[in-house]
């Protein structure tokens, strides 16, 4: 008898559900995240245990690594790919954790990719140093409002950065003048965080054949080469340039009746680390290659400048997805011409 096994991960617990070729649960309980606890639970099935189904939620690393080491087959459930219940008035943790069961036996389980473990820790600190980049920015555009707000005083990108607390004390008057100091140090000590991270990213950057076809666009430096090549994993997973474009969020989402624009699709389904990476390769190589920027004035001369960067983006995307395809360098006129 072949059995399958879905198991409803929470914050501090998870309820697992064994179930038979004929959805009959054959173990169901609610336990606590604790590894030995769980694997001890499944051993007495696992022999007949087709798979293990772990919902894809935020904290499923030491679930997944640890039923994998235990000897069991694991698959991670696509939860925003799963299809919703229909007919079904009342549901709880334990129907959720046999659904997942059952979408297994029935083999239609949307699965999402396991990273390497290796990988993850690199993966993640990459998206911890957007993090703080994204603090840093929100931080230098407060002091920049904050500054022309009190003066009129429209300061620039560079003039920010070089202010100190002798200058914000010069522009700013009691009590607003701590505000603006206390917003320059908290980007102060970003810059430092940042480039902490950025020392600590240089040691574990493995490099590979990935890293350097990528690093071939122009303004595509280490850090968004090797945020791109992780957050995309082995381009195999991917049918087409257009399915990887869609997962890197490169593509429209209007739903068009007629002419008409009748309303959006899942515009947040897909990676958004990615859908970062790539805007912000479009940015840069709009700078740096006189064809992209060409091509990128063209499109903001007629729609707004974020379709623009966005359309440039998609280009890079495609362009990537041939590249680590076909194991090839950027070529501008092939993506841009």
């Amino acid at each position: 008898m072949t059995l399958y096994c879905g198991i409803d991960l929470h914050a501090n617990n998870s309820v697992i559900s064994v179930t038979d070729d004929h959805d009959c649960v054959q173990y169901e309980q609610r336990l606590p995240n604790d590894l030995t606890t769980i694997t001890e639970s499944l051993y007495p099935f696992r022999s007949e245990l087709l798979a293990c189904v772990v919902e894809s939620t935020y904290n499923w690393y030491w679930l997944v690594d640890g039923l994998m080491d235990a000897g069991f087959d694991v698959r991670l459930a696509h939860t925003g790919a799963i299809p919703q219940y229909t007919g079904i008035k009342h549901s709880n943790d334990e129907s959720d954790a046999r659904h997942l069961a059952h979408l297994l036996r029935l083999g239609i389980l949307p699965e999402g990719y396991i990273q390497p473990r290796e990988h993850r820790a690199v993966r993640d600190l990459l998206r911890r140093r957007m993090l703080l980049v994204r603090q840093r920015t929100l931080h230098h555009l407060s002091l920049q409002s904050l500054i022309a707000r009190h003066t009129g005083e429209r300061l620039s990108a560079n003039q920010i950065k070089a202010l100190d607390n002798e200058a914000i004390a010069n522009k700013l008057a009691e009590p607003i003048r701590l505000g603006g100091q206390i917003t320059l140090a908290a980007k102060c000590w970003l810059d430092r965080a940042i480039g902490k991270l950025e020392l600590e990213l240089q040691k574990h950057l493995i490099p590979c054949q990935n890293y350097q076809l990528l690093n071939s666009i122009p303004g595509v430096g280490a850090i968004l080469a090797s945020t791109i090549a992780l957050e995309t994993g082995p381009i195999q997973r991917f049918s087409s340039p257009g399915h990887y474009a869609s997962y890197a969020r490169c593509v429209s989402t209007e739903k068009i009746s007629n002419g008409k624009i009748k309303g959006r699709g899942n515009k947040k389904n897909g990676n958004k680390y990615l859908a970062w990476a790539f805007m912000e390769a479009a940015h840069y190589s709009a700078i740096w290659s006189p064809e992209i920027k060409r091509f990128y004035q063209k499109r903001k001369a007629k729609r707004h400048i974020l379709v623009a960067k966005k359309t440039v983006a998609n280009k890079l995307a495609r362009a990537c997805f041939h590249m680590l395809s076909k194991q090839v360098p950027f070529e501008v006129k092939r993506a841009f011409g």
